[in-house]
């Protein structure tokens, strides 16, 4: 069961109490008075009268049973790879543990070098899929919402020689995949915003240091929503709180000529037409 919401904010008062709420329209939510739920997560929620005071913003969900990453999904960056285009989404996973709040610091080891980011439009399950039917089956039976992500990677542990392939480990540290700084719902994105196929069509952007580095319509997805839910609970259960990652644009570090790696101290900000803007500074460990 999912609550009726429009744009979930989780959030800390100025007592140091935790709430769900519901945002304003206005981008700056810090001191924003809001209407506050009732109930401890996104699927017990419950309106009252009351309001509180926004004094910091916190990750949109407390904890996630898993996060799937979706990698060569966008056609732009297909290009740039110059790899072949997948016939099947391909499928990489984060643990709980990589989960971080939209203006989290990203603490990074230092041996995770070549670190790189990616804005991405990720889907919030609000309920637990199994074998999803692309075409036949509606995804907002499942979507609890959408949100912003970045799906942060060390292109060292990436590289063959390192991972085999495997590109899981490159991207699983803790707090790699910082999401927020709310959860739209599906109902709501859809009312100002167009869509496509391939789902919400929103424009993407990436900044390092205020430097534009992705530029991107999410109508360039070359899976769907649909496409992704398919694949991903074949034979497989997706559970309610599950974050998926659909994908990253073109504007990587990694294809930069010469590559140009994110550094301790640097601010990574993504934003996403209609969904907000997460803001992160990386801290490398000495």
């Amino acid at each position: 069961m999912t609550s009726d919401f429009q744009r979930l904010v989780r959030f800390r008062d100025n007592h140091g109490q935790i709430h769900y709420g519901e945002a304003l329209a206005d981008d700056d939510l810090i001191d924003a008075q809001v209407p506050v739920y009732a109930g401890s997560d996104p699927w017990n929620l419950r309106p009252t009268t009351q309001t509180a005071r926004i004094s910091e913003i916190l990750c949109p969900l407390a904890s996630v049973p898993i996060i799937y990453g979706i990698g060569m999904n966008y056609k732009g960056h297909i290009e740039e790879t110059k790899m072949p285009v997948p016939s099947h989404p391909v499928i990489f996973t984060k643990p709980p543990d990589a989960l971080a709040g939209p203006y989290d610091p990203i603490v990074v080891d230092p041996q995770c070098t070549e670190l790189d980011y990616e804005g991405e439009l990720c889907i919030v399950l609000g309920s637990d899929c199994k074998n999803f039917t692309h075409g036949v089956d509606d995804p907002r039976a499942y979507i609890l919402g959408y949100t912003v992500g970045n799906d942060v990677s060390s292109r060292f542990w990436q590289s063959p020689a390192q991972s085999g392939n495997q590109h899981g480990y490159a991207k699983s540290f803790d707090g790699f995949a910082p999401i927020g700084p709310i959860i739209v719902s599906a109902n709501a994105l859809a009312k100002g915003h167009s869509a496509s196929a391939s789902g919400p069509d929103l424009r993407l952007r990436t900044r390092v240091n205020g430097e534009d580095r992705q530029d991107s319509q999410t109508s360039d997805l070359l899976f769907g929503v649909g496409e992704i839910l398919e694949h991903l609970s074949r034979g497989t259960t997706l559970r309610r709180g599950t974050v998926i990652m659909t994908g990253t644009p073109s504007g990587v570090a990694a294809f930069m000529k010469p590559p140009r790696w994110l550094q301790s101290g640097d601010v990574v900000e993504v934003e996403i037409e209609g969904l907000g803007k997460i803001r992160n500074r990386i801290v490398t460990l000495s």
